[in-house]
């Protein structure tokens, strides 16, 4: 992430961290000074979770009852899109890699796909399940999302043939968070006991899904663990939790290379590696997002300006 520290404004424009919480407002940070460019209302509702289209010209953002898209090209505050018919919180946003579409999870016990490219409010797909969606994830294929509950249970949706599958690492215990690795062999799960639940995946034949292999867990939290994500070069994992930690394991043998911890950082609620995986941001209960170096496990940034809790973090700094 070298581009990081140039002063080329071209380079700089490839850069966006986005942050959100509980003080109802979005802010878009410049990466290497820590300055606030830019602050947008989310009147009615915390920031759950965010996320930057593929070509990083639109921000969307959920809440409660609330899916809302931004405009990065512009100066207007104000949503450009609305979602509609979610009755509970929106915990989880993504893209398919084209920005064709996006996908939601939400506590009203839904997976919804969204036609983006229509700009329609009304979702083109649900996949309803029977307990709160906590988490999402679409696999690397772009045909397979990923869906974590509060019971428990993993759902593997087909998107084409809408067959889906299910999977229960922990009876009872809510699946807070998965992420596939970028190379579409691996998945991570952790759940509200702090452990973290690692796969094997192997492609399906002609048709049929992608098969699950169970292959590790640990424990990686003395509390809940509540966001895992693979770096981009899928050699490592990053894991927080509300015990005030991020934690980075290597995923050759899943032990512990890092530990990221501040005083008084309280939960640790997202993570986010750099494309390059030597850079990691944070996202905490202290009101700060964060940027960490992995090798030395050393902070190297903060970015201070939120009045209440940040918990969601969206970055996006690879060229197009």
């Amino acid at each position: 992430m070298s581009v990081m520290y140039q002063d080329g404004s071209n380079e700089n424009d490839q850069i966006i961290l986005a942050t959100g919480g509980y003080d109802h407002t979005i802010k878009i940070w410049q990466t290497h000074t820590g300055i606030c460019q830019r602050t947008m209302q989310h009147a009615e509702s915390q920031v759950n979770a965010l996320e930057i289209t593929p070509d990083k010209s639109c921000l969307a953002a959920t809440g409660y009852q609330h899916i809302r898209m931004y405009d990065l090209a512009s100066n207007n505050p104000n949503p450009t899109v609305n979602y509609e018919g979610i009755t509970k919180n929106v915990t989880g946003v993504g893209f398919q890699e084209d920005g064709k579409w996006m996908y939601t999870g939400s506590e009203d016990c839904s997976a919804r796909i969204w036609d983006y490219r229509l700009k329609s409010p009304h979702a083109a797909k649900i996949f309803q399940t029977s307990a709160p969606v906590t988490c999402v994830c679409l696999h690397p294929n772009q045909v397979e999302l990923l869906v974590g509950d509060q019971s428990g249970v993993i759902h593997l949706w087909d998107l084409k043939t809408d067959h889906n599958e299910q999977f229960i690492p922990e009876g009872d215990t809510m699946i807070l968070d998965i992420d596939v690795d970028s190379e579409g062999t691996h998945m991570a799960a952790v759940n509200s006991k702090g452990r973290c639940y690692i796969w094997s995946l192997t492609f399906g034949r002609e048709g049929e899904p992608t098969k699950m292999h169970p292959k590790h867990k640990f424990d990686a939290h003395k509390r809940q663990a509540l966001k895992c994500r693979f770096s981009p070069d899928s050699t490592l994992l990053v894991t927080t939790s509300a015990d005030q930690t991020a934690r980075i394991w290597k995923t050759c043998d899943f032990t512990l290379l890092q530990e990221l911890t501040q005083d008084n950082q309280r939960w640790v609620w997202d993570a986010v590696f750099s494309s390059d995986s030597q850079y990691i941001f944070t996202a905490s209960s202290d009101g700060c997002a964060k940027l960490w170096n992995v090798k030395s496990g050393h902070m190297e940034r903060e970015y201070a300006g939120h009045q209440k809790a940040v918990i969601a973090l969206a970055f996006r700094d690879a060229v197009l």
